[in-house]
């Protein structure tokens, strides 16, 4: 640990009051400014020593924000392209590299210190600091509400060394042997910082709980999908002065940076980060756990044997509070060897000293870490330092805050272990493993224990020794976010069972068993039995329509006509595909259930020759120059610039697509769809997904597009298409196919419906979402036409009022009081203002409004539950299936 220990240039008392009372907030601290700019040199006999505590490492505040940020809604936060991004552009979710982590020492910088945002990051200006506002309410005496000033002025500051650790920390290790419902954290999802602030308790105080308040529930002041951020700790750990849980205004003597949760925010010693709340606003009092939603679907380390899809069908596994998590659990992580790292056995020397960090929960100590090079078979002790604990000796102000730790002995950071390891006996190893114990003799498992969320992941650190000739090299188990690499990478894909209890590897023990001959898993096959059937380009391109729709999926061939009434998309999307190479938009699309049923369409395999033509086809027509009157085409993929793109709220933007002339107009019938390509950015794959635009019909030159984004979050990877589409600059282009569809509005009541006329009295239309535009298009056909007799009803389902999209839109179809059209909307999560309807679209809505009626048509498009739901709730109401389409 470098800790500055004499200095000439710098006055002692200065360098712990580096900021006065007067002075509420500045932008950096001099502790800061001294360890850049001084040069430690002799100094005299007068001159008193700093003390011997580690002090914040010199810190690079960025001024700048990241290109990639300044079309998020994190376009206002400045932040240090160093860091590793888990979940895509936004929300921010990161941590540093582990090398740079730990070589930084004992404290993080605040720009390399991990990130964990489930949202936008709230803007709060310098002038609005002072007036920020914290309530205590709930189950108190005396509810009150304190602004930032007096937080700072009338509470007694103190200053801790605390450090956070994500719960996902080391998850893409439970990601490589089985997918989990969390993204892919390394092992650098922790840091270390000496906070600020006052003890929460003493605010707590003031409001003078009630005897019935047993839990303090916390809120900030993210705005996400499903409401506030918020979690719960139990209240008498508040109030019991060994747990050191505080609120924070300072992060290393600076002011907390935005990511951080500028300018307040709670810090929960030796527990998940996840409970320790940003951008804090409320603290309620109450005699149960929090009810927020992030609290009861986030953090939980659910039994290993529930499934996803039963943690999704059954919520009482998430409101059973005996699986959330608080306390961290033991952990040990190896930073030295590096992953990748080279020993070249003739230049080294005899030792080879090994380094890592580790971390108990609770305020338990860590007191011992052991190394084993036999695969366990036995262990050595490693060394350990515990850099907190100079700060219990160390009595005086940092900060503005007091040191108090002399008389704490709960652990609440993490510390370094190193073993020196003769090499001779390194070469023969196969691995460095690595466990920790902590002073409660809790200790790291040698196997994983796997769970739905991937949270807590704590066993035995390993790091595989590769053997090259003269060199040793060092495989860390996976590298964070989808950056591949990692010796569980690397046995999975070789067919290796990770949960064989050998890591994947096959023993001499083992040569013949069942685990060790397992075989990669195999593709499903698309193709029938038995058939070897060879077709020309000629026959293929005779059945090129509805009489006949053969297309071709990696050079084999399929007959689509019985499936063109029964499929999902409609008749043309097949249609479209005839006669086509369609294998890129296939893959890109369908589920695996779809690719099992393609044996039963295959009909034979195009010969090479064919192959080549469709291929030069394809080629031809992507780079045709003549523009055509519509824009669409069934079978071409035509590019579309980006020329505008507009943020209609944190998740939904409106992206504008310049066509091929000023006069063209897009050429897509009422009532169907165009399907949208670009590449995936971390795989070069294509992403295909099918979207209604928001423009109208006769719109010339451009064509708008409503999208929400679908971010990645702590229990999704988020949509894959919408966040790529997030993350396109003004002048990149898109691939625009179409249209397709099942269903065409003609007008005045006419429809066709996979290729069948009918004529529908009136439409009954359910949605939840974006699933509104498809609904819009339709709904705007027939109003615009106020000849036409149909009439329109409108179920639209949302969490939040600012989640209704196409509001304006929708408003003005029903501002004269047209008595064709009743739109009726319904939100989960209202505010205390909305006066409409409150909760799902339920049973008693459905019969309500959407009551069975000759010549009717139900249209739906939402989310897959809620889609699920009507279906099944219409059809119990009398409903013919026939009647109900969905988009």
């Amino acid at each position: 640990m470098a800790t500055i220990t004499q200095t000439s240039l710098i006055d002692h008392e200065k360098l712990l009051k580096i900021s006065n009372k007067q002075k509420l907030y500045p932008t950096i601290s001099s502790l800061t400014k001294a360890r850049e700019n001084v040069e430690v040199r002799e100094v005299s006999a007068k001159t008193e020593p700093l003390p011997d505590i580690p002090l914040p490492p010199p810190s690079k505040t960025p001024t700048e924000v990241l290109k990639i940020d300044r079309d998020t809604p994190d376009h206002h936060v400045p932040r240090d392209p160093r860091l590793i991004r888990l979940t895509g552009v936004h929300p921010f979710n990161v941590e540093p590299p582990l090398t740079t982590l730990f070589n930084e020492g004992f404290l993080t910088p605040p720009e390399l210190f991990y990130v964990r945002n489930h949202g936008p990051v709230p803007q709060v200006r310098d002038k609005d600091i002072p007036s920020w506002e914290i309530s205590i309410e709930g189950l108190v005496e005396k509810p009150i509400v304190l602004n930032f000033k007096q937080v700072l002025q009338e509470f007694d500051q103190i200053t801790a060394p605390v450090t956070m650790v994500c719960a996902g920390n080391r998850r893409k290790e439970q990601n490589q042997v089985r997918k989990s419902k969390g993204f892919s954290w390394g092992a650098a999802g922790i840091s270390t910082a000496l906070w600020t602030g006052p003890m929460m308790a003493d605010i707590i105080k003031r409001a003078k709980p009630l005897r019935k308040a047993k839990y303090v529930c916390m809120e900030g002041a993210d705005k996400l999908p499903n409401g506030y951020y918020g979690t719960s700790v139990k209240l008498n750990w508040v109030f019991d002065p060994n747990r050191g849980i505080m609120l924070a205004h300072r992060m290393n003597g600076e002011p907390l940076p935005p990511d951080h949760g500028r300018p307040l925010r709670a810090v929960i010693p030796g527990q998940i980060g996840g409970r320790s709340v940003k951008w804090l606003k409320k603290l309620i009092l109450t005699d149960k756990p929090s009810e927020n939603w992030y609290h009861i679907n986030d953090n939980r380390v659910l039994p290993t044997m529930v499934t996803p899809e039963q943690a999704a069908q059954e919520p009482k596994w998430w409101t059973d509070d005996r699986y959330a998590i608080y306390d961290l659990n033991v952990n040990s992580v190896a930073a030295f060897p590096q992953h990748n790292e080279e020993l070249h056995l003739s230049t080294a020397g005899p030792i080879y000293t090994a380094k890592g960090y580790a971390y108990g929960g609770g305020g338990r100590r860590i007191n011992r870490v052991e190394i084993s090079l036999d695969t366990g078979r036995s262990w050595r002790l490693a060394n350990i330092e515990y850099p907190e604990d100079k700060y219990r000796d160390f009595e005086s102000t940092l900060f503005e805050g007091r040191v108090d730790m002399y008389w704490r002995e709960a652990s609440f950071c993490w510390c370094f272990w190193n073993l020196e390891i003769p090499v001779s006996i390194l070469k023969e190893s196969s691995a460095i493993l690595v466990r920790a114990t902590d002073e409660s003799l809790n200790i790291q498992p040698r196997d994983m224990y796997w769970s739905v969320l991937g949270m807590m992941n704590n066993p035995w650190f390993r790091v595989a020794i590769l053997k090259e000739d003269d060199v040793l090299r060092f495989e860390h188990p996976t590298l964070p976010a989808l950056q591949p690499g990692g010796w569980m990478d690397r046995v999975k894909k070789a067919g290796g069972d990770l949960t064989n209890g050998q890591w994947g590897e096959k023993s001499k023990d083992d040569e013949g068993s069942a685990a060790s001959n397992r075989q990669p898993m195999k593709e499903i096959s698309m193709k029938k039995d038995g058939v070897n059937r060879s077709i020309n380009i000629e026959e293929l391109k005779a059945h090129s329509s509805t009489a006949g729709a053969w297309f071709v999926v990696n050079g084999e061939v399929y007959d689509g006509t019985n499936f063109l009434e029964g499929h999902p998309g409609g008749a043309q999307s097949i249609v479209s595909a005839a006669a086509t190479d369609a294998s890129e938009e296939f893959l890109a699309i369908h589920s695996e259930t779809a690719k099992a049923m393609m044996c039963y369409y295959h009909i034979g395999t195009l010969d090479k020759e064919a192959q080549d033509i469709l291929k030069d086809d394809s080629q031809n027509q992507s780079s045709s120059q003549t523009p055509d009157e519509k824009f669409l085409h069934p079978k071409v993929w035509k590019k579309a610039e980006l020329c505008a793109k507009e943020s209609i709220s944190w998740d939904t933007r409106i992206f504008t697509f310049k066509l091929e002339n000023e006069s063209q107009t897009l050429g897509l019938p009422t009532g169907q769809h165009l399907m949208l390509k670009l590449k995936d950015g971390s795989s070069s794959e294509s992403i295909i997904r099918s979207y209604t635009p928001l423009s109208e019909t006769n719109q010339m030159g451009t064509l708008d597009v409503l999208i929400k984004i679908y971010f990645a979050t702590e229990t999704s990877k988020g949509g894959k298409m919408t966040m790529a589409l997030d993350k396109l600059s003004i002048g990149d282009t898109v691939d625009i196919k179409g249209p397709i569809g099942k269903l065409t509005y003609i007008g005045n009541g006419r429809v066709l419906l996979n290729d069948k006329e009918r004529h529908v009295k009136s439409f009954r239309m359910i949605c939840g979402g974006s699933g509104i535009t498809p609904i819009f298009q339709i709904l705007r056909g027939v109003m615009q036409d106020t000849t036409d007799p149909t009439e329109c009803v409108v179920l639209d389902g949302n969490r939040l009022e600012e989640d209704i999209l196409c509001r304006e839109e929708l408003d003005a179809l029903v501002s004269g009081g047209d008595p064709r059209c009743t739109i009726v909307h319904t939100l989960t999560k209202p505010s205390s203002s909305w006066k409409g309807l409150k909760g799902r679209i339920s049973e008693g809505l459905l019969k309500k409004y959407v009551v069975p009626r000759e010549d009717s048509l139900v249209l739906i498009c939402g989310p897959p539950a809620m889609e699920s739901t009507a279906k099944e709730i219409l059809l119990a109401q009398g409903w013919d299936e026939k009647d109900l389409v969905f988009f």
